[in-house]
């Protein structure tokens, strides 16, 4: 096994991050928050241990939004990339957004969130379970 399971980078490039741990299963998020964050009608994410996430490159471009008491999304400030977040509830756990992560993964999506905050132009094809709110 290599030094890290997975890259992830920004879309310019300029952060890049070692993950050194399997994230955990793809949770899809359609409260309006993420809607609005990814700027997408939903946002897919993996919670994983905060320790196993390294910033490798770039760590003067890290952005910092605080969405919500306690809640930080970091983002990369040359090209607004969304990249993970942090939550003061659980300070062991990031949620990384699975788009930024290079290469296949072998975590599959799990769930639907928050579809009672789901885009009216939106449609869920899956089988996936869904849940109303978090």
């Amino acid at each position: 096994m290599s030094a890290s399971q997975y890259t992830a980078s920004c879309l310019c490039g300029g952060v890049k991050l070692a993950l050194n741990a399997e994230p955990g299963p793809i949770q899809i998020c359609h409260c309006s928050m993420c809607r609005k964050a990814q700027g997408g009608p939903f946002a897919a994410h993996a919670t994983m241990l905060a320790a196993a996430l390294d910033v490798t490159e770039g760590a003067e471009l890290l952005g910092n939004y605080e969405s919500s008491p306690g809640v930080h999304r970091i983002f990369c400030k040359r090209c607004g990339s969304p990249l993970f977040s942090t939550n003061a509830d659980d300070p062991l756990a990031v949620r990384i957004r699975v788009g930024i992560i290079d290469g296949p993964l072998r975590a599959r999506p799990s769930a639907h969130y928050h579809v009672g905050q789901m885009a009216n132009w939106w449609r869920i094809d899956d089988h996936l379970l869904r849940f109303e709110t978090e």
